[in-house]
């Protein structure tokens, strides 16, 4: 594969908070679930930058010129004992697909999860995006056919059982 044109990735920091909610704009449109955005730059501010920082950020530049970004946090393995880490999105702007963008910032995530002794290194994909479900292959990856993914959220979480209603 030629040489990444990738001349920095770096962690985000409160001065890139507009620069995140772009690029989860553009993901969203890319996912077609522009309907389930939310996120504002004051959300992101106390959910990434707050006193309890819940996610971390990877920037990738090209030249200068903001490629894509990845955002991650750590979940833990009962089975295992230890803590993973999980890429909750990664996105790579249309002009740098193709390049190596998405490549390196698999390999940076790689370089955390081993610096921070994690054990797995997960994340979920559509199931039709079948680009993205090739280079995660390529990568070495391997798709956990036995598992099913399951999600509470809207007013299913809210009047779960047992919590007594909404709040």
């Amino acid at each position: 594969m030629p040489m990444s044109p990738v001349t920095e990735i770096r962690f985000a920091t409160e001065r890139d908070v507009r620069l995140v909610l772009a690029f989860i704009r553009k993901l969203a449109v890319y996912e077609r679930l522009e309907h389930q955005m939310e996120a504002t730059e004051e959300v992101l501010r106390e959910s990434l930058f707050g006193p309890a920082p819940r996610a971390e950020v990877l920037l990738a530049f090209v030249g200068g010129e903001a490629a894509g970004f990845a955002l991650f946090f750590h979940n833990f393995s009962t089975f295992v004992g230890r803590a993973g880490l999980y890429l909750e999105d990664i996105f790579v702007d249309e002009h740098f697909r193709g390049k190596g963008v998405g490549r390196v910032l698999f390999a940076r995530l790689g370089e955390i999860a081993r610096e921070r002794n994690c054990r797995r290194f997960e994340w979920a994909v559509l199931d039709w995006n079948a680009s993205a479900i090739r280079f995660y292959q390529n990568l070495g990856a391997r798709e956990l056919s036995d598992w099913r993914l399951f999600r509470l959220s809207g007013d299913a979480l809210k009047n779960l059982p047992g919590t007594g209603g909404t709040r």
